[in-house]
Parts: structure tokens; C-alpha cells; sequence
């Protein structure tokens, strides 16, 4: 891949978008838009602190089954890399209120015609 096809200022943007989009709605438990951002597909994986989730289904039981209250989080080092222009990279790390405890996440997103969405993703805490 040439390397003026990597974080084009219009893709990045887009997708920099979606991934906020996404945030807002993992702290708020937007159920709708958080199974919005995820390709609605068998073949969509999201491996999580505690738990594997294969297909969107897995995921939707997971999202509508979790507790709805202490979501708040503060992300730092987030890393988002766009790969021409249907492709990209999210890496953050996060913290919660009274936690030493480290989160990490990562997403694979893929634009479809419907829009950005998340096709891969895995959540890990360190320590």
C-alpha cells in the first residue's frame, strides 16, 4: 500500500468519527447504536475482559445482559489508522474511577455502504 493511502485526512476523519460515536454510546449504554457499529454478521468477533463473543448475535445477548451502570471511562493513547479508504486500526487505553487497573481495546473497523463499522474488537485489562 502506498503510503499516501494511509491516514488520508477525509477517511481518518470519518472514521475518527465513528469511533467516538461508538465511545459516547459504550458510556451512556446506547444499546442501538453500539449494535449499529457492528458489522451485523456471523462472521464478527469481539473478545472481551471476560468473555468470547462469536457473531453479532453473541454480541447483541452480551450488550442488552450487562449491567448498564459504571461505564464512565477515560480513554488515553488513542491510536486510530486509516488503510486507503475502507479500512482502519482503533487502539486506546483506559482507565475507570477509583481503579488502578488498565484497560485496553483495539477495533478493526470497515466501511460498508451502510457506514464505518466495528468488524473485529478486544477488550483486555492489565493486572
Amino acid at each position: 500500500m502506498n503510503r499516501e493511502n494511509i491516514d488520508r485526512p477525509a477517511v481518518l476523519n470519518d472514521v475518527t468519527a465513528a469511533f467516538y460515536r461508538y465511545e459516547e454510546a459504550l458510556i451512556s449504554n446506547d444499546v442501538a447504536v453500539l449494535d449499529e457499529l457492528f458489522w451485523d454478521d456471523a462472521r464478527t468477533v469481539r473478545y472481551g475482559a471476560t468473555e468470547n463473543l462469536y457473531g453479532i448475535a453473541e454480541i447483541r445477548d452480551f450488550r442488552n445482559s450487562r449491567p448498564s451502570q459504571g461505564l464512565e471511562r477515560l480513554l488515553r493513547h488513542t491510536v486510530i489508522t486509516s488503510f486507503g479508504d475502507d479500512m482502519a486500526v482503533a487502539s486506546t487505553e483506559f482507565t475507570r474511577e477509583n481503579s488502578e487497573r488498565v484497560g485496553r481495546q483495539m477495533q478493526t473497523w470497515v466501511k460498508f455502504p451502510c457506514g464505518w463499522r466495528i468488524v473485529a474488537a478486544h477488550v483486555s485489562l492489565m493486572g
